[in-house]
């Protein structure tokens, strides 16, 4: 931040503005754990602000835990142990969340992939796909010489909006749905139009690893809200609601991501008006619909939504074809303009060739045929991956779709040490420190059963707990 740029600033934004600068300074370690800062004249005199800019500046950072204050001395840079969570989870001063971070697991090479919350290629139709390919290429002669509209081709966003309004009942109108490549820019491009430094962001725990990264990205004040099998705590939403006014409750209510666990339908409708009283917005990111074992899921929290206040993430790459990387967001023209603007700076849109084809593949009468195959087959794999737990004593609750399994090891096993001896043995899995805004929960694994075969799942599982056994024998 350059200096001159503080004196030429709107006075009521100044304080954060000098905050912002010194707290930059504090991250570069100019000023180490406990060394005093500069006093409140000199640095009003070298920021040419009033003294008064100065102090409520230190107040914040005072009340952010980045200082703290001696009497009659001044203000010391507060140890990095004490530092919100936000710091921690930096690589320089933390190398485990560092290698276990999302995407690079993701990135290891190995045998029995238990990290990703994929289908397994040999599950997709594969076959007629090229069907769909050729016919799009009939059909649309020109279109690789062309862009999609940066929101999304109007013929798939017009059939999509059909699809919502006879299947889930939604409010809807083509012109508030945008196309993205996949749920995870949806995520991005809500967090970079939505959120400031230091605006509240309500998130579950645990959740989805890379929200946690894109809302701490954007200097988010995060605050978990604990997700059950049975839900939420709603007096304790309100609560935060009414007092910390969040800018936005991110939530993965069905088949939730890590633990499988879906919000009852009654709890849908209450906190969506309470979205509304408080003017919080809900982002509800919604990637695993269709993979459900029994009933359906209760509808999603967009179909209670009158007001505007919430934000649907719906992505079809995990189950329907992952190499085209769809996913739809909608949303009231209130806020779709500034996605809009904002996906308008970083992209022309997703691939035009990739939307055509899905929406001739996703609408098949094939393809919906082949859906109820594909929950067959996956609650088959869950079934094995339980069967072969079931001899261990760890914990867990068998989710009623979606792709992973959220299981509890004992407490005396260093999950560290078990991810580097699982990638020995061409083993990976998501910690549950990663999927945890506050880095705990390290005694919780996240294993997909959704990517490998059924043998493959039950000679990986056995090697995975036989692994866990000699180190808990060590410890």
């Amino acid at each position: 931040m350059k200096r001159e740029a503080l004196s030429n600033s709107h006075s009521d934004k100044l304080f954060e503005q000098v905050y912002e600068f010194l707290l930059d300074r504090i991250r570069r370690e100019e000023w180490r754990a406990h060394e005093k800062l500069p006093s409140i004249r000199t640095l009003a005199l070298e920021l040419k602000v009033h003294r008064l800019t100065v102090f409520k500046a230190f107040q914040l950072l005072k009340q952010n835990r980045h200082v703290y204050v001696k009497d009659k001395s001044g203000y010391y840079v507060q140890p990095s142990s004490l530092l919100p969570v936000e710091s921690m989870d930096d690589p320089i001063v933390s190398a485990y969340v560092h290698k276990s971070h999302l995407s690079e697991i993701h990135q290891v090479q190995a045998t029995y992939q238990f990290s990703k919350a994929l289908i397994d290629p040999n599950l997709l139709p594969n076959l007629y796909f090229s069907e769909y390919v050729k016919k799009v290429f009939d059909l649309y002669p020109k279109v690789l010489g062309t862009y999609s509209t940066t929101q999304g081709d109007q013929e798939l966003r017009e059939a999509l909006c059909s699809y919502y309004i006879s299947r889930y009942h939604f409010h809807l109108s083509p012109d508030e749905l945008m196309i993205t490549s996949g749920s995870q820019e949806a995520i991005d491009l809500v967090a970079r139009v939505l959120v400031k430094p230091r605006d509240v962001v309500l998130i579950e725990r645990p959740t989805y690893s890379p929200a946690i990264d894109v809302f701490r990205r954007q200097g988010a004040n995060m605050i978990p809200i604990e997700i059950t099998p049975h839900g939420y705590d709603l007096e304790q939403v309100e609560r935060l609601m009414q007092k910390e006014k969040p800018r936005l409750f991110y939530l993965n209510p069905t088949f939730h991501n890590p633990t499988g666990y879906t919000v009852p339908a009654e709890q849908r409708k209450r906190l969506v008006e309470l979205a509304a009283k408080y003017q919080c917005l809900i982002v509800e990111d919604d990637p695993c619909r269709d993979i459900y074992f029994g009933d359906e899921p209760p509808l999603p929290f967009f179909s209670y939504d009158t007001a505007g206040y919430v934000i649907y993430l719906r992505s079809f790459s995990k189950y329907i074809a992952p190499g085209l990387s769809i996913a739809t967001v909608a949303c009231r023209p209130s806020i779709m303009k500034y996605l809009i603007q904002a996906k308008s700076l970083s992209d022309s849109g997703a691939p035009l060739l990739n939307q055509k084809i899905f929406l001739h593949y996703f609408f098949s009468e094939r393809m919906q045929q082949h859906l109820a195959k594909l929950r067959i087959a996956l609650a088959i794999r869950r079934e094995i991956m339980e069967e072969e737990l079931s001899m261990t004593d760890w914990e867990w609750t068998s989710p009623p779709g979606g792709f992973n399994l959220w299981v509890k090891l004992p407490d005396s096993v260093p999950i560290e040490s078990l991810l580097g001896k699982c990638i020995e043995q061409s083993i990976t899995f998501v910690p549950g420190a990663i999927c945890d805004p506050l880095r705990e929960l390290s005694s919780w694994i996240r294993i997909s059963y959704s990517y490998l075969n059924e043998q493959q799942l039950r000679d990986g599982l056995q090697r995975l707990v036989r692994t866990v056994r000699l180190l808990d024998r060590k410890e």
